[in-house]
């Protein structure tokens, strides 16, 4: 598929293109002479015209946050917006959610190409590390948001674009270094305009830390490279970028009774051994992925213009890990006849959980702009294939294995995914604007094979047949806009919703039906704005509180459910050295008719309990961030500050199985002047949780009843206290 994508090249410049419609945000600018604007696939980015909740984060924004946490970190601070490390520091494993929608329900893009994992539907930002350092901007859309490509676009968007060339050439080095050993090295630079038609970037980065949590370290490594050709109407682009990783495992959490003795516990790869705990020293997730696009854009008279990626990813990597006494049967292994003569059913072993897949496809839109009209049609097809295997390493008991590194169940996962679509943005009036978009997404998706949890003769065949409408009107005018909309959209349940459900639990669809308005007014001095959203769930796939032995929760589709709520933004400049931001979300997400099974381990079957209407799990009422900025001739600093209130694990409501609320704050202090030798140096301090705030972000529980108590099984992910970075920058 590389060789493809390459050979294709030469033919794409009579396929993409770009009209001319006044400024809107999604545009693309291909001349040199506008400052060699990159390839955006248009469906991706909203504007002010569009009836969408969303806000931008700027490449000088993401660069001052940059010290090596994953992009959870970085967006932090946006409207609805929470994030989770498992290693309690933003490097490694994390994750985020919007609005209490969890990452397998949010479309991750890099320009217009899904990240998304085609089955788990999630972004492992481990994979991802440092990629913001080659970041223009993210754009988040809050709600069902517009026609967007993957699998996962459901609650929310976010839309990467990556750096555009600069017109000069430039070099970059920066080094981090901090609490819990952690140190990122980050090296970049680019040719500029070369023969007035060609541009190269590269950028390289080595993260290392330790971790808050016992042994969660990490080691990742990331680069990115890009070629660029442009023309007066043409933009031919091509683009890697990869990373490898090796983090051990902090999946397991910290269980509540270790909360206030020993916070940075953690007990994977915990064993015995002649009675003396031991942990296994290569409890390890190791992954590599390789990411290639090419991309072309071809603007074709005054109207119109077409833009078309080809993209191909490839990734393979296991988790390694310590299993004390585990069946023989679970395992495939045969019990054996000690020397004693009693049977040996089980034993200590190490295991690997492989997967190797790849993932490629085809994006393309044609964009007419022209007086009170623009128009996007659009279509793109991708194919997935992942290869899901698992291997014994090693026993204790006898040896046992048939063969080394024996392997113990395989199966493969395919999923054809497409949808076509056509977008509407028409000026009604001098004041209003009317949109509409409507897409038809089809999935073809089967699981062959034998796996360790569903068993022997796995052999799933499901197909989806989507269609997506979404329409709004848009009020602008001297500053004022307000909008109202009304969208539909459904998503498919994802891998693990299969194979951890029996033959007769297999789980359905999803709907959302989307209501949102908003108000937004803004001058040079002072902005605020509200946006008021009801988000109607048919079907909603929902935390069951038990978790897989990787860490994640089951769900089961939940008939009716409902996330409402209103986000309030605003800012001023309060003086020309000092601006002040802030967000507040207030909401209130609900499942309707819930009904409870609680295992009963006295009785060996379920305890029904009808809760009524219950709280959705991990769905705040509360999100506020405060953020202040101070610019002052080199010198710069940054004061923020983060509430979130309380969280429930599971959707009982219970207050005994629930997050605490945390109020967090953090600092950054920096200084940046020019010496005659180099273009900038910068120096930065960046202290987080300042006040030591002692919180978590996440958990999981399993509740059950024994002895006629109701008692639980849980973990929650601590997060660092007071913790420190020091960067220093060299531009040249």
């Amino acid at each position: 598929m590389k060789n493809v994508l390459v050979i294709l090249a030469g033919s794409l410049l009579a396929t993409t293109a770009k009209a001319q419609m006044p400024s809107p945000v999604d545009s693309l600018k291909i001349s040199k002479d506008v400052s060699l604007d990159e390839v955006v696939i248009t469906a991706t980015k909203v504007g002010k015209e569009t009836p969408v909740a969303y806000s931008d984060i700027s490449k000088q924004e993401l660069s001052s946050r940059n010290n090596g946490q994953g992009i959870p970190f970085l967006i932090s601070q946006s409207p609805s917006v929470i994030m989770t490390s498992d290693a309690g520091t933003g490097i490694g494993y994390s994750g985020f959610r919007i609005r209490g929608t969890d990452a397998n329900r949010i479309n991750i893009t890099i320009n217009g190409v899904p990240v998304n994992d085609s089955e788990s539907h999630t972004v492992f930002w481990a994979n991802m590390a440092d990629i913001a350092s080659s970041v223009e901007s993210i754009q988040i859309q809050r709600g069902a948001g517009t026609s967007t490509n993957g699998a996962a676009a459901f609650g929310a968007t976010v839309a990467m674009q990556t750096e555009k060339p600069s017109l000069k050439p430039y070099g970059e080095y920066s080094v981090s270094a901090g609490s819990f050993g952690t140190l990122k090295h980050t090296v970049k630079g680019g040719t500029g305009l070369l023969y007035d038609h060609f541009a190269f970037d590269a950028r390289y980065s080595n993260i290392r830390s330790d971790g808050f949590i016992d042994r969660a370290s990490a080691r990742m490594s990331s680069y990115y490279a890009s070629a660029a050709f442009y023309a007066d109407n043409t933009l031919i682009k091509f683009q890697a970028f990869g990373n490898s990783e090796k983090t051990y495992q902090a999946w397991n959490g910290v269980p509540s009774y270790l909360l206030d003795t020993d916070r940075s516990y953690n007990p994977c790869g915990e064993y015995e051994e002649n009675g003396v705990k031991k942990f296994y020293n290569n409890q390890t997730d190791n992954y590599w992925q390789h990411n290639y696009h090419l991309m072309a854009s071809q603007r074709i008279g005054d109207f119109w213009n077409m833009n078309l990626t080809l993209h191909y990813t490839d990734g393979n990597g296991y988790y390694e890990d310590y299993k004390s006494k585990a069946k023989f049967s679970s395992y495939k292994l045969p019990e054996y006849i000690d020397s004693e003569g009693n049977t040996v059913k089980k034993t200590d072993l190490v295991r690997r959980k492989w997967l190797d897949n790849y993932f490629y496809g085809a994006v393309y839109s044609a964009n007419y702009q022209h007086d009170n009209t623009r128009l996007t049609l659009g279509t793109a097809v991708n194919h997935y294939v992942g290869d899901h295997f698992g291997r014994v390493m090693w026993t204790k008991s006898a040896n046992v294995l048939p063969q080394p590194d024996y392997e113990y169940y395989r199966n493969t996962g395919k999923k054809l995914d497409y949808n076509v679509y056509a977008k509407l943005t028409q000026r009604l009036s001098p004041l209003f604007t009317g949109y509409l978009d409507l897409q038809y997404r089809g999935i073809h998706y089967t699981i062959k094979g034998n796996d360790d949890k569903a068993g022997e003769g796995l052999d799933i065949r499901k197909n989806w047949n989507f269609f997506n409408p979404k329409a709004g009107i848009n009020f602008h005018n001297n500053g004022h806009n307000a909008f109202v909309s009304f969208s539909v959209a459904n998503r498919e349940p994802n891998r693990d919703n299969f194979t951890e459900a029996g033959p007769e639990e297999r789980p359905t669809h999803e709907t959302l039906y989307d209501y949102e308005a908003g108000y937004s007014f803004g001058n040079d001095r002072f902005r605020v704005g509200a946006n008021l959203y009801f988000m109607d769930y048919n079907n909603q796939l929902i935390l069951t509180g038990k978790i897989s032995e990787i860490g994640e929760a089951l769900t089961s589709n939940i008939k009716d459910s409902y996330r409402m709520g209103i986000e309030l933004t605003g800012g001023v400049q309060i003086t020309s050295w000092l601006n002040w931001n802030a967000n507040v979300t207030l909401s209130q997400n609900k499942i309707k008719h819930f009904v409870e099974y609680v295992d009963n381990w006295d009785t060996g079957g379920q305890e029904i309990n009808n809760l009524g209407t219950t709280n959705i799990a991990f769905s705040p009422n509360l999100i506020a961030n405060s953020m202040f900025d101070f610019v002052y001739k080199g010198f710069i600093a940054s004061f923020n500050s983060q509430i979130v209130g309380r969280q429930y694990i599971d959707n009982s409501s219970s207050k005994d199985r629930s997050i605490d609320p945390y109020f967090i704050n953090s600092l950054r202090i920096g200084y940046a002047f020019q010496p005659k030798f180099m273009k900038e140096i910068t120096l930065d301090v960046t202290i987080n949780n300042l006040f030591n705030e002692k919180y978590e972000t996440n958990a999981w529980v399993y509740s059950y009843i024994e002895n006629g108590t109701r008692k639980k099984d849980d973990g929650y992910f601590t997060q660092a206290g007071t913790n420190a970075m020091a960067r220093i920058t060299f531009k040249f």
